[in-house]
């Protein structure tokens, strides 16, 4: 067990932790968001160019221009010493939005009232793949669940699952709850394997609150997902591979290579996810820079996983070089809310939690 998992912290202070977790892993994978191009082994080559192997913290500036030229043009506020404030992403945008969700329609919230908010918060071109389907077919009249099957290609990527966290952090202990709040908002834009993501990437941090270890939090999380789907057998198959003391790179390459859908699916991305928690064994950098460094959606695997990791600390036992950075202060799309505190955010978010419980 590492040094930097604390002692059980204060819901507040868990709560704080995964908001956190979740920016501090997404600016970590941000520059290298682009899983066509962007492989592990090409991640841990420009690691290894720039001197930061092993990772500890935020990526380095790149080494050359060829490396520059490939990085996500955000990259200049998201690498080391240029990092004032977190960058604006959806991973982001939709933890805020499902806050003001809740605070605005409480837990008993349609997927209707999804879709509204969607509406008048969410700025169009801040959408991607499923959103942006969804989001022009409530703009054109269409109503659950119609908004995620007409003309919707990509029902089963990972945009649900990245909605998911606000309902583990506002369900703390109680995985089975948290899930149905991620269904019912994951079923506006997603069907299948995209639902089943967000169910099990909120049961996870829901029970990342109250279980002994990280494993048998994954194993919680398997609980509320069908156990014959894609990605309850992904994630069992990464979980098998830990077991048997296979190395990290070893059991990432083979989740993934037997996965199908492409960078951005649910199914290898819960694959990337859940090695890196496992193999991260609760120490917050680790879980961090090894999720990261898995490749397909580095931000939101990393957001995922710093979520889940910063809940399991707490956010006054994580790294002052990764919280220092952010300066307290999101940047947003949500209409109303650039420019946030993550304090305020956090404060709000557990206030919901004790309401809710």
């Amino acid at each position: 067990m590492s040094s930097e998992h604390p002692a059980p912290a204060g819901l507040a202070d868990r709560i704080h932790g995964g908001w956190l977790g979740r920016i501090a892993g997404n600016m970590l994978g941000k520059p290298v968001e682009q899983g066509e191009v962007w492989t592990r082994e090409r991640i841990d080559g420009y690691l290894r160019r720039a001197g930061a192997l092993p990772l500890t913290g935020y990526l380095p500036g790149p080494a050359d221009e060829a490396d520059a030229a490939a990085l996500r043009p955000e990259w200049r506020a998201c690498v080391r010493g240029r990092i004032h404030g977190s960058c604006r992403d959806d991973d982001v945008d939709y933890t805020v939005l499902g806050l003001h969700l809740l605070e605005t329609h409480g837990f008993g919230f349609s997927t209707e009232d999804v879709g509204e908010l969607w509406l008048l918060r969410l700025p169009y071109l801040q959408t991607f793949t499923a959103e942006r389907a969804a989001y022009r077919n409530l703009a054109n009249g269409l109503r659950p669940p119609l908004t995620a099957t007409y003309d919707n290609p990509y029902q089963e990527w990972i945009g649900a699952l990245i909605r998911a966290d606000v309902f583990g952090w506002t369900c703390p202990g109680d995985p089975v709850r948290a899930a149905g709040l991620a269904r019912r908002d994951a079923v506006l834009s997603h069907t299948g394997n995209g639902v089943y993501g967000a169910m099990w990437a909120a049961a996870l941090i829901a029970a990342a609150f109250t279980a002994p270890t990280v494993r048998s939090a994954l194993d919680t999380a398997l609980g509320v997902i069908p156990g014959s789907s894609r990605l309850a057998r992904t994630v069992r198959r990464v979980m098998s591979l830990h077991e048997t003391g296979l190395e990290w790179a070893d059991t990432v390459a083979t989740a993934t290579g037997e996965s199908t859908g492409g960078w951005i699916h649910t199914v290898p991305n819960a694959a990337v996810l859940t090695a890196g928690l496992l193999y991260g064994d609760d120490d917050f950098t680790r879980t961090l820079a090894l999720t990261v460094r898995g490749g397909l959606d580095t931000d939101s695997n990393g957001a995922t996983a710093g979520s889940v990791a910063g809940v399991r600390a707490g956010a006054a036992a994580l790294p002052a070089r990764w919280t220092d950075p952010l300066e307290d202060t999101v940047r947003s799309a949500v209409f109303g809310f650039d420019g946030v505190r993550i304090s305020a955010l956090a404060e709000r978010t557990a206030r919901l939690a004790t309401a809710g419980s």
